[in-house]
């Protein structure tokens, strides 16, 4: 069985990576400093608790674990914090990304999938968004993901490694099975705050922002289910190692959904409207984000299939009532 190493897999995403990969064959062998993961979520591999940064403790585990390829998850991915801790997010996601390239490429490293996002193309406008539309980020977090990716392509041709970096619009949702959900402290995606807003118990619902140049002044954003996101990953992973070619795509679902119209989904699905109150707009916020994930889905033969906002709020509204049960 062909071990892959997952920095951040005690994450939200990396966690679904991680049972995604267990499912196609793999084993999943999470790195993470467990500083915002859960190690309750490693459920399908071994974890080794360290930091990405140190480079001792990586090359270890790849040598323990014949590490031949990656998936790269582990980042800070707070746009408002970013903006007031800039030095914070160079450090972790420069930085520390940096040195476990350079660990991996020690031992031998053939194959990396790098978690970006659509932040590395700031306010692109109206339209759905290709990979060729230019990167000009607008807050740090998408400075430091582009930083990256612009290293991938001068390290992997150096040392001889292919690479996806995967431009994540806005995840959303939790697996069939409500076994692991979102869990950021604090929270602060929309669909997990509606959704324990709804049911009772959470915080207050905050709609950032009515005033942008949209059809109802929220914010529009492209939502792909987690699920969805992370099957393109052991694509993109698979289409390495057929010998594809280095390169950035989108994850989307080509669909763009107002925060307005998000929460509409939401009464439709639990059965009720939630109370929330507008506030002003965060730091580092466009107006509208939607992919063309065309380039994806030729490539990898992928589609998402679970992206609506009705699926992806019923998934969150079964994984909040199982972790409440628990």
């Amino acid at each position: 069985m062909e071990s892959i190493l997952v920095a951040g897999g005690a994450g939200y995403i990396g966690s679904h990576a991680c049972k995604a990969l267990a499912a196609a064959g793999y084993l999943p062998v999470t790195l993470d400093s467990l500083v915002t993961g859960h190690a309750d979520a490693v459920k399908w591999g071994p974890l080794v608790v360290a930091d990405i940064a140190d480079v001792e403790a990586v090359r270890r585990t790849a040598r323990e674990h014949r590490i031949t390829a990656a998936m790269h998850f582990a980042a800070l991915s707070l746009v408002g914090e970013s903006v007031a801790q800039p030095d914070r997010y160079y450090a972790n996601n420069v930085i520390g990304s940096l040195r476990l390239i350079e660990a991996l490429t020690a031992e031998g490293l053939k194959h990396l999938v790098f978690s970006s996002t659509a932040a590395v193309y700031g306010a692109a406008g109206d339209g759905l968004i290709a990979e060729d539309a230019p990167l000009n980020p607008i807050n740090p977090y998408g400075e430091t993901k582009l930083a990256i990716e612009r290293a991938l392509g001068w390290i992997g041709a150096a040392r001889g490694f292919s690479w996806c970096a995967l431009r994540y619009f806005n995840a959303a949702g939790a697996d069939a099975e409500a076994e692991i959900g979102e869990r950021h402290d604090p929270e602060t995606h929309l669909i997990p705050n509606l959704v324990r807003a709804t049911l009772g118990g959470g915080p207050g619902l905050k709609v950032f922002g009515d005033d942008y140049p949209t059809a109802d002044g929220s914010a529009v954003r492209d939502y792909i289910h987690v699920v969805d996101l992370v099957e393109a990953h052991i694509k993109a992973l698979r289409w390495l190692q057929a010998g594809g070619t280095s390169r950035a795509f989108n994850l989307g679902s080509g669909q763009g959904l107002s925060v307005l119209e998000v929460i509409a989904a939401a009464e439709r699905a639990l059965g009720r409207r939630p109370a929330f109150d507008v506030v002003g707009r965060r730091a580092g916020d466009p107006p509208s984000l939607v992919a063309d994930p065309r380039a994806a889905m030729a490539a990898f033969d992928w589609a998402p299939s679970r992206s609506d906002a009705d699926t992806m709020v019923a998934s969150v509204a079964r994984f909040e009532t199982a972790r409440r049960a628990s």
